[in-house]
């Protein structure tokens, strides 16, 4: 869901994608005419190769299916977050070893890995976009190892519509992961009603586009954080 609000906004931004998954391009069809031309379908590989940046948003249970090879030297935008009861548990997340997104820089070695556009709920993501300078536009936190893909995420970002806020390295990114003051909760106007139909969700979203979360707010968010096992920071 992540993955096709990113594709969406970036055809509005005037960019164009190229969808995968792992059941084939056929499978992408409605997806790829609902957003017109600029869109098409292709293989994991083939959407790898093809693109300047690559959004890896899948369950982070698959991140190892993702084609390493094919994304040598590509700034890769992890979506990915880690919940035990959907992924089972991975015991270098579950003791803090590693973050996720470390965990994925681990099996994409070749790869500039940016974590970004994790921390909202998919429908806050499509309708709080606003153009740059608006009073109320929101900020998002990324985190990275290097810093010309953090720069170049930054500018793609404020493209399709956010700021942002560097909130450090790869090891800092726990940050901004499930359970953590800056995730999904900020972005709500009130608490969704997500028992509805998914129509009448959607229509909710976009009559409740939710507060403006700026850049000190997100820092602020950020700052307050503090580093739990996220099995203490998730619902049972």
């Amino acid at each position: 869901m992540i993955g096709g609000v990113l594709a969406r906004l970036a055809v509005d931004a005037g960019l164009d994608v190229v969808l995968s998954n792992s059941r084939g391009p056929e499978t992408l069809d409605g997806l790829v005419a609902e957003l017109g031309p600029r869109a098409r379908a292709a293989t994991p590989a083939e959407a790898a190769q093809s693109g300047d940046f690559v959004v890896a948003t899948i369950p982070l249970s698959a991140y190892d299916r993702l084609p390493s090879t094919a994304l040598v030297g590509k700034t890769v935008i992890d979506t990915m977050n880690y919940y035990p009861g959907r992924d089972g548990h991975i015991t270098v997340l579950d003791n803090g070893e590693l973050t996720s997104s470390a965990l994925v820089q681990r099996h994409l070695s070749g790869s500039r890995v940016v974590k970004a556009c994790n921390n909202l709920f998919f429908l806050s993501l499509l309708t709080a976009v606003r153009p740059a300078g608006a009073a109320d536009r929101s900020a998002l936190p990324i985190a990275g190892d290097d810093a010309g893909a953090k720069a170049d995420v930054t500018e793609l970002l404020d493209r399709i519509g956010y700021d942002v806020v560097d909130i450090g390295t790869l090891a800092d990114s726990w940050r901004s992961e499930p359970g953590m003051p800056v995730y999904v909760l900020p972005y709500f106007p009130a608490q969704p009603p997500f028992a509805a139909s998914p129509a009448e969700l959607r229509r909710w979203f976009a009559d409740n586009p939710g507060p403006g979360v700026p850049a000190a707010e997100v820092k602020a968010l950020v700052a307050g954080a503090v580093r739990v096992p996220i099995a203490d920071r998730l619902p049972t």
